[in-house]
Formats: C-alpha cells, sequence, structure tokens
C-alpha cells in the first residue's frame, strides 16, 4: 500500500494483503517472543474454557485484558527491535526509551494478570459448582 506521508510503497489498497501481513507479524511474534506467546496461549485456554462453559461476561473481560497486553508487548518488542537497530552499543538514551517502553508493557501485564486470577477463580467455582 502507499505511505501517503513518505510516497513510498505500491499504488492500491489491497485488503487481503494487509490481513496476510498482520498474520504474518502474528505468527512471528508468537514463534520467536516467548513473552508475547505464553500469554497468547495462556489466555485462548481460558477463553475456550469460558466459551464452551458460556461465560460470556468473563470471556469478554479476558479478551480485553489479553489484547490489551497482546498489543503492549507487540509495541514493547517493537520499540526495542528498533532501539537495538538504530544503537548496537550502549546508549543511555536508548535504556530510558525500552525501559518506558517496558514499563507500559509492565502495567498491561498487571492489568492481565488481575484479570485472569479473578477471572479464574470465578471459572473454577463455575466448574466445581458452587456457584
Amino acid at each position: 500500500m502507499r505511505n501517503k506521508l513518505l510516497g513510498t510503497g505500491e499504488t492500491g489498497y489491497h485488503p487481503l494483503r494487509k490481513i496476510q501481513v498482520i498474520l504474518s507479524g502474528l505468527r512471528y511474534a508468537i514463534r520467536y517472543d516467548f513473552s508475547f506467546a505464553y500469554k497468547f496461549y495462556l489466555s485462548l485456554g481460558i477463553l475456550l474454557t469460558c466459551f464452551f462453559l458460556r461465560q460470556w461476561v468473563d470471556f469478554l473481560f479476558i479478551m480485553a485484558a489479553t489484547v490489551l497486553v497482546l498489543i503492549a508487548e507487540l509495541f514493547n518488542s517493537a520499540i526495542e527491535a528498533v532501539c537495538d537497530f538504530v544503537e548496537t552499543k550502549e546508549n543511555e538514551k536508548i535504556k530510558i526509551i525500552k525501559d518506558i517502553s517496558a514499563a507500559a508493557g509492565g502495567l498491561a501485564i498487571l492489568y492481565w494478570a488481575v484479570v485472569m486470577l479473578v477471572e479464574l477463580s470465578r471459572l473454577w467455582s463455575v466448574v466445581v459448582g458452587y456457584e
């Protein structure tokens, strides 16, 4: 797709090409970024459990928290990769940029973990039959 600001890329919009690029990025993140992959698979398992138990509100909370944390992980990984590409030597400014990026990811992980723990306890009570 052509970038209007930079004047680069190919002309024309191809939705299938965009979907292919998105899936390629997700495939790469799952394959090579452990911090992304374990959150993805853990959430997927719990989402499937919620879906089959018809716990729709729990499903939506977990999905929202998972999407937030995965987006934060993707941005964090991308920012770190760009920083490493731009400056291969140790640089205090790059360290600050990476630390801020990691802090954003850390906040998302904290939210995700709280949602997962609360929802897992709720699911456990449904499975065991206390609710």
